[in-house]
């Protein structure tokens, strides 16, 4: 696909080639975390999560693979479950979308609650900072 942004990734940090990074903090990778998707619908938030892959994370925001095609600014409730840590009804927002070559989409997700500081959540904030320095900590030992 030609001008789409190609994945890159360094010591466990994953970037986009070819895009002008905006992000205040890198991502790390996330092979360990389990993560559930709702949508929003016409009508409410879909009742059954679906589980999607977790490419990538950091406190403001995740990289997930899905076979759904979801545009631009559909909002998500996201559950979060890896060791030792869970959160539950997580708002995000799509911020960006590329499809694979599999025919599944890449969506670049940020979290509703440092968008805007009337949706600021002391615990939200606390329990994503966890989820980043578990999986920051988790990729240092696999590069020492």
């Amino acid at each position: 696909m030609a001008g789409q942004p190609s994945v890159r990734v360094d010591e466990g940090i994953t970037t986009l080639a070819n895009y002008e990074d905006q992000r205040i903090q890198p991502r790390f990778q996330a092979p360990c975390l389990s993560v559930h998707m709702r949508c929003r619908g016409w009508i409410g938030w879909q009742k059954d999560p679906e589980p999607v892959e977790c490419v990538d994370i950091n406190r403001y925001g995740t990289a997930l693979v899905t076979q759904r095609e979801l545009r631009i600014g559909s909002r998500l409730l996201l559950d979060f479950k890896g060791k030792y840590i869970t959160q539950s009804d997580v708002r995000a927002t799509v911020v960006s979308r590329v499809q694979l070559e599999d025919g599944s989409y890449r969506l670049g997700i940020q979290f509703v609650y440092c968008i805007d500081r009337r949706n600021y959540s002391r615990a939200i904030d606390n329990a994503l900072s966890q989820i980043e320095a578990f999986c920051r900590r988790r990729m240092a030992r696999y590069r020492n």
